[in-house]
């Protein structure tokens, strides 16, 4: 009976360990939150307790061997779709590797675990919010530094009237950069979407640049998405 609630023991664990992660993915709103990481770090850590105690009743020694290291490697190619599924390919942008690599790190924490290396689980854990907090900002810093910041911005628009050629100039006036301009027109709607990068070194802020563009005449709306591969 001690063994089966020790097993409970590190399932809850890893069930804890794995929440905490998608937690701080969730308030972040990537994809990948608490359920899906959570369900990744329980389900790594039940197979690897299957691997060690799941085969012991047909085992007979000096006669029936097997390697409980198999599942544990299946558990690693398994996990790589499910971390391919979350990176998206969009207008030239890679997104999602942070967290489709959270995936992976979240099944490692419930293999650990399932083979009772709690203290590793744990150190995993810390570390992965010691990188997140102080690894995250440090990066955007030299980036802002090196190669600027860059939003990709959908503006949606009435044709006719030069909006087009307004709004590029009002974001080129807030001390912006645009690059890779291109055009939609539904003719069905009367509308048009002008989807291009804009690009600084400086600090400037982002949402004075979307009010400004949304308060231009003819504009009905603007989206803005960060440059980011979380």
């Amino acid at each position: 009976m001690t063994h089966q609630l020790v097993s409970i023991g590190w399932m809850l664990l890893a069930l804890v360990l794995s929440a905490s992660i998608g937690l701080e993915r969730q308030i972040r709103g990537k994809s990948a939150g608490i359920r899906t990481q959570a369900i990744v770090g329980l389900t790594a850590c039940l197979m690897m307790l299957i691997s060690k105690y799941g085969f012991s009743d047909i085992l007979i020694d000096g006669i029936t061997r097997y390697d409980p290291s198999r599942v544990a490697s299946q558990i690693v190619s398994g996990i790589g779709f499910l971390g391919a599924g979350i990176i998206l390919t969009r207008h030239g942008a890679i997104r999602g590797l942070t967290t489709a690599a959270t995936i992976w790190e979240t099944a490692a924490i419930g293999m650990a675990c399932g083979a009772g290396l709690w203290w590793l689980a744990l150190a995993g854990t810390a570390l992965h919010f010691i990188v997140i907090a102080l690894l995250t900002p440090l990066v955007q810093f030299i980036l802002m530094r090196t190669h600027g910041h860059k939003v990709t911005l959908s503006v949606h628009y009435t044709p006719g009237h030069g909006v087009l050629s307004t709004l590029l100039t009002q974001v080129s006036a807030l001390g912006w950069s645009v690059s890779g301009v291109s055009t939609r027109t539904d003719s069905a709607h009367h509308t048009s979407t002008a989807r291009f990068t804009a690009s600084t070194r400086q600090d400037l802020s982002r949402s004075m640049l979307v009010t400004t563009l949304a308060d231009l005449d003819g504009v009905a709306g603007v989206d803005i998405t960060e440059e980011d591969d979380e």
